[in-house]
């Protein structure tokens, strides 16, 4: 019966890849263990393609649909593993692994940390968080099973997107270092940004036997530290144009600013009993800085007029308080 069974063996199979999980990538023939039997077929389906590997080493890639009448089809790839294989007697075993060609679409990925780089407008360092999604395909298939199979006998394709993922990361962050784009121009410039992202993949990972397309971000966030300076220069930002509004310079009203706080703090230098003296003067120091300052306005010939008029844009930009301002519209009518 061994003998009898051992003669089926050798006798005919059919080499093929049926029902395909949908989520392998590639996979191990493994139907009769790793023997080819004497008069075999080898059919690959649609969307498949078929590795034969003989001691580690891909000696043929069959990559569209066909089917092969493996002893007497005059296949030069099946002539040269007959001979290595001295007629199936041969220890050393072909591998044979069937992988999807068609595109995989719809991948999804995602930065696993913030990608850092320069900003190159306010030159300081950005932490950048992305995410999007892009489809690949297995364009060279030798190359993809030495690169990133290996001695797996199967590779599933959300394996694989985690390869991918770890991989992204470099290439992007060499991109940003590139392309000298600010925090506040990634969102604007997201379709031109990812064109030049997927051109440094395409060359990265046409070396590993794939190719990726559709390479899109969708979003994009900061790390909490990028995300307070950011907030810091919006403030700073905001400060600077209401000053210029009112036609002061941002530093003088940064100055007195100063000098208000520490007014009105009561455990500070000028202490309880002088604080409102220092308000007082603090007012008629604005309201000088006011009129060395600001932008006459035009048309108006009368000095009090434009005094009062200055006076009642600081106290709107909230540059005096109520008490600062009445203090010193009174100063000033009482010279009227």
């Amino acid at each position: 019966m061994a003998l009898i069974d051992g003669i089926k063996r050798q006798l005919r199979s059919v080499i093929e890849w049926t029902n395909p999980d949908p989520d392998v990538l590639l996979t191990q023939w493994t139907e009769n263990g790793d023997e080819i039997k004497n008069a075999s077929k080898l059919i690959v389906g649609p969307g498949q393609g078929c590795i034969f590997v003989y001691q580690g080493q891909v000696k043929a890639v069959i990559d569209e649909q066909c089917m092969i009448n493996l002893e007497t089809d005059n296949v030069p790839f099946w002539t040269t593993i007959k001979k290595i294989m001295q007629f199936f007697e041969s220890e050393h075993k072909v591998g044979i692994y069937f992988y999807k060609n068609t595109k995989i679409l719809d991948q999804k990925w995602g930065t696993t940390s913030p990608i850092k780089y320069l900003d190159p407008k306010y030159r300081f360092p950005v932490g950048l968080k992305a995410y999007g999604n892009y489809s690949y395909q297995i364009a060279e298939a030798g190359d993809f099973f030495v690169s990133i199979v290996g001695s797996h006998n199967e590779m599933r394709i959300g394996e694989f997107r985690n390869i991918i993922s770890a991989r992204i990361i470099n290439p992007i962050s060499d991109y940003l270092a590139e392309c000298q784009y600010s925090f506040a121009d990634i969102d604007a410039n997201r379709e031109e940004i990812a064109r030049g992202i997927a051109i440094k993949l395409a060359i990265v990972f046409r070396k590993l036997g794939f190719s990726i397309s559709d390479f899109r971000i969708e979003g994009t966030d900061f790390d909490e530290d990028t995300l307070r300076r950011i907030n810091r220069i919006a403030d700073l930002t905001a400060e600077a144009q209401a000053a210029q509004a009112v036609g002061l310079d941002y530093a003088k009203v940064q100055q007195l600013d100063a000098m208000r706080e520490a007014a009105r703090n009561e455990g500070g230098g000028a202490g309880m009993g002088m604080g409102l003296g220092v308000g007082v003067g603090l007012g008629q120091s604005m309201a000088q800085s006011l009129t060395a300052t600001a932008t006459p306005i035009v048309g108006d010939s009368n000095p009090v007029i434009a005094k009062l008029t200055q006076l009642k844009q600081m106290f709107e930009a909230n540059l005096i308080t109520e008490a600062e301002y009445i203090a010193k519209k009174q100063d000033i009518l009482s010279k009227f």
